[in-house]
């Protein structure tokens, strides 16, 4: 029985990334297209490989705000109060603690039932004595 291996589409990449474009660059081509005519826009838009739509998003980010809010990042926004950042953290500690404890729960309520199948007697006081 033999194999057939296909060969990989050349006209598709493996694994497409995400392109980024500096606020620079933004304001650059924003530049370059607001003097002139339709034609001559779409030239230097097929030149830079962009769209008509990022033009119409960067128009509106330079438009409602500076430079600094077109190269603003994806993601979330980081924490800035040192409160609520330990506030937070001590949340996570918390409930990571509290299923600890469940679980450690857990496990004394089967030892418990174990003990009672065995006929073990437990002491009550056991927990309290310092070895």
């Amino acid at each position: 029985m033999a194999t057939q291996t296909t060969a990989p589409d050349p006209e598709t990449l493996e694994k497409p990334k995400r392109r980024f474009f500096t606020a620079a660059f933004k304001a650059k081509i924003l530049d370059l297209t607001d003097p002139v005519s339709p034609a001559e826009r779409s030239k230097i838009l097929r030149k830079h490989g962009l769209y008509a739509s990022h033009l119409t998003e960067w128009k509106r980010a330079r438009d409602s705000a500076t430079l600094a809010a077109m190269s603003k990042k994806r993601g979330p926004k980081s924490k800035v109060d040192p409160q609520q950042e330990e506030l937070d953290r001590l949340g996570r500690e918390n409930a990571q603690l509290r299923r600890k404890l469940e679980v450690a729960e857990l496990i004394i309520e089967v030892q418990k039932k174990t003990s009672l199948l065995l006929g073990i007697q437990l002491d009550p006081t056991d927990h309290l004595r310092k070895d």
